[in-house]
């Protein structure tokens, strides 16, 4: 019986291979499928790849390896976290996702890094680039530099942000073998992937991974989108001592990309019986390159017929044929569920998961200026809330307290009420009657002691005061027809 196990083995395997390319001729590939990436972040063994050899445009994905440069300076003692960077106008002139500071500001390399992997600020990686290499070209060939000594043979960068530039391209491959670089060379600093959120001044940014906070022991690393890639993530997570990384490259939205990670994911951690059955893929180094154009997803993910414009933090999940929560890549949600945080029951779907509120965490407090510690910090964090109020939204409040509320409680007597109706061409009524109505008009009904007096002189009705003082003057009848032809000069209320 043992001699006939390795025949048997060797007629399952075959019997397996030939299903599978039954099934890739019966199913129609998508022209511009997506690209996925599961491998095992310790050994770089490839649990599944899909077009991870396929160019493709990185988008802000790109800033993890602006991070690496950046930290891989810092651990060479080239600069510290605490040394300080100033932002340009070409900084400030960056395309949003950005933080918005002003020309001329200080930051240190530590609050720029942070606040460039959770709110995918544009204007901090140019910040780093122009610090660390003096220009974005200069920098620029300090990325490519570093790409190829770790062996990312598809990847060239043309700036540290990822914006559209021609010749800016990378792979899945590619992006796998970066992320596993950054873990292995830099583990002192990779709680910079996976910082659930940060606060600066009075605004409060979620890491736009949506992995972080939700899918259990998720722990990395970036989001990135332009029209041209559609939504791409590299995704991290250690589950029993074991960490995988999935890439998803091309997803239709920030929580389709989401879901198909989580989905891969768990695939590689549930590790069923059958593996031994499946083809060995290699090492994520060993994927052989394609060489073509990356596809241009631009019409796709930025049409007319999206509901409002597409951008790296969308939270829409769109579940359609080539692209959603479903198809081959991933084999269909319904195949894949979950345990929730603590990997107890309830069995969750992704899409579930990833619609639920992440767990609670403290922010991360960022600042401009120089490192500040205990009275320092809340001051610079009051500056840069400060900062953050418009001079309008600051007068606002004195300039309402000036103007009148009817229906306000302000501190104000018949005098002044008199004083302000006889301003006006209807306050210039002949009696004593007139006089005690336009009072009980000008004031509407909120101002009761004005009314009252208005009832004590002349017990006008009750519909003159409902209206404003412009019109309640011609409701009133006076007290004598005589008052009507010889009017009497008003008294002075001054």
């Amino acid at each position: 019986m043992h001699a006939f196990r390795p025949l048997l083995r060797k007629s399952l395997f075959n019997l397996f291979a030939a299903a599978l390319a039954v099934g890739a001729l019966l199913v129609p590939r998508v022209a511009n499928a997506e690209a996925l990436l599961l491998i095992e972040a310790d050994t770089g063994k490839v649990l599944q790849a899909d077009n991870a050899t396929n160019p493709w445009y990185p988008a802000s994905v790109t800033k993890i390896m602006t991070a690496y440069v950046t930290l891989k300076a810092v651990k060479d003692g080239k600069i510290t976290l605490d040394t300080l960077l100033t932002v340009s106008p070409t900084a400030a002139s960056q395309s949003p996702s950005k933080m918005g500071l002003r020309p001329g500001t200080q930051l240190t390399v530590d609050n720029a890094l942070k606040m460039m992997m959770v709110k995918s600020a544009n204007d901090m990686a140019v910040v780093l680039a122009e610090g660390l290499g003096g220009s974005i070209d200069g920098f620029s060939v300090m990325m490519n530099d570093t790409a190829k000594k770790l062996g990312m043979t598809q990847t060239n960068y043309v700036n540290p942000n990822g914006l559209p530039a021609d010749g800016h391209v990378t792979s899945a491959r590619d992006l796998g073998i970066l992320a596993r670089s950054f873990l292995r060379d830099l583990p002192e600093y990779e709680y910079f992937v996976h910082i659930p959120a940060i606060r600066f001044g009075k605004r409060v940014t979620g890491n736009f991974n949506k992995l972080i906070g939700r899918y259990p022991g998720a722990d990395g690393f970036k989001t990135g989108f332009i029209c041209a890639s559609g939504y791409n993530l590299v995704a991290s997570a250690t589950r029993n001592g074991r960490r995988l990384i999935a890439v998803v490259l091309g997803a239709n939205s920030g929580t389709a990309r989401a879901v198909k990670a989580a989905q891969l994911l768990e695939r590689g951690f549930s590790q069923d019986n059958l593996s031994w059955l499946r083809p060995s893929l290699g090492t994520v180094e060993n994927l052989v390159p394609v060489d073509a154009s990356p596809p241009n997803l631009r019409e796709e993910m930025c049409g007319g017929h999206r509901k409002r414009p597409a951008s790296d933090d969308d939270d829409a999940l769109i579940a359609t044929n080539g692209g959603g929560t479903t198809g081959s890549a991933t084999g269909g949600e319904a195949q894949v569920t979950f345990f929730t945080a603590g990997l107890q029951p309830p069995l969750m779907r992704a899409s579930e998961l990833m619609a639920s509120a992440p767990a609670a965490a403290e922010p991360m407090v960022v600042y401009t200026g120089p490192t500040r510690t205990g009275a320092a910090l809340v001051a610079a964090v009051a500056a840069d809330t400060d900062q953050q109020t418009p001079p309008k939204a600051r007068g606002k409040k004195s300039r309402a307290a000036k103007k009148p509320d009817a229906g306000s409680d302000a501190k104000t007597d018949g005098k002044t009420d008199t004083k302000t109706a006889a301003a006006k061409p209807a306050a210039t009524k002949p009696d004593a009657a007139a006089k005690s109505d336009t009072k009980s008009a000008a004031k509407p009904a909120a101002s009761k002691r004005a009314a009252a007096k208005s009832d004590a002189a002349a017990k006008p009705s009750d519909k003159p005061a409902e209206k404003p003082a412009a019109s309640g003057d011609q409701t009133a009848k006076p007290a004598k027809p005589k008052a009507a032809t010889k009017p009497k000069p008003a008294p002075n209320n001054s």
